[in-house]
């Protein structure tokens, strides 16, 4: 499986970046894409992640309001809307996936990861 994350750059607080994940090279049926971050220092945390066919997702309590995930089946791509960004949210953003259905929010449960896309939020 390959996941190809874009999208990331320097913006200024308040603005607002869309991410894309593509994914390739799988016969899922049935999976989950997500996104995690990683600050400068500080350790990977989950994002929001949600299922590609079925419908269902789930964002972190701290992103709600400002991130949105959200997929295209036909690209088989997933997207992070992220809004009123904060200095805060500067990280490398990364994209995952896992087969089936359940929403982790643990790192561990995801085998497949993409390159990683960093976001860099100026005050």
């Amino acid at each position: 499986v390959q996941l190809q994350a874009s999208g990331g750059g320097l913006v200024q607080a308040g603005g607002s970046l869309r991410l894309s994940c593509a994914a390739s090279g799988h016969t899922f049926s049935a999976y989950v894409m997500g996104w995690f971050r990683q600050a400068p220092g500080k350790e990977r945390e989950f994002v929001a992640a949600i299922r590609v066919r079925g419908g269902g997702r789930y964002h972190t309590d701290s992103v709600k309001g400002r991130f949105t995930i959200s997929r295209d089946n036909a690209k088989d791509t997933v997207y992070l809307q992220i809004n009123s960004l904060r200095p805060e949210d500067t990280a490398v953003y990364y994209c995952t996936a896992r087969e089936g259905t359940l929403l982790y929010t643990d790192q561990t449960q995801y085998p497949y990861w993409g390159q990683g896309t960093l976001v860099t939020v100026s005050s």
